[in-house]
């Protein structure tokens, strides 16, 4: 007859995890944000194509129609692409800030770096004036976000995160 070995008691209790303070959750509202403020923007590439195509064309009056259609579906394209990998970029950050992990708060960090070199690349490329404005919309929720995420209280909740449980 089989008979378990005798335990010393109950088991041990998981480890309660820490609620985020109060700069990660409010660095996550503002991740969230910035992600539906980027499907707002990928809807306003998507409606603002013929303004795109007159800023295209008042960058090079020089292009012929094909080209001129050629260089608005790229673009168009391109916003599409960089539009859903920047809504799905703001929603993983947040979850995994929010979690505590210390690597998605540095990642968050180098990806608003890039987005820092985009605006500025992208204030030399012709571009309409509403898309213009939210991204330096985009560009601002996450230099909030990136304030929040470096505070001592929510650098504390990232130290305590990684240590062993």
């Amino acid at each position: 007859m089989y008979q378990p070995y005798p335990t010393s008691g109950a088991p041990e209790p998981e480890p309660v995890r820490p609620e985020p303070p109060v700069p990660v959750q409010n660095a996550v509202r503002l991740m969230y944000a910035g992600a539906i403020i980027s499907a707002i923007s990928l809807i306003v590439t998507l409606v603002t194509i013929g303004s795109l195509r007159t800023a295209i064309h008042n960058a090079d009056p020089s292009l012929t129609p094909d080209k001129l259609h050629s260089a608005e579906v790229a673009a168009v394209a391109v916003a599409v692409i960089f539009g859903l990998i920047g809504i799905g970029l703001w929603v993983w950050m947040a979850f995994a800030n929010k979690a505590g992990k210390n690597w998605a708060r540095i990642t968050a960090t180098v990806f608003f770096g890039l987005d820092t070199l985009s605006v500025l690349a992208s204030l030399r490329q012709a571009e309409p004036v509403l898309s213009r404005v939210v991204s330096i919309l985009i560009w601002l929720i996450g230099l909030g976000a990136i304030i929040l995420l470096w505070q001592r209280d929510s650098s504390a909740y990232f130290a305590a995160s990684r240590r062993p449980k």
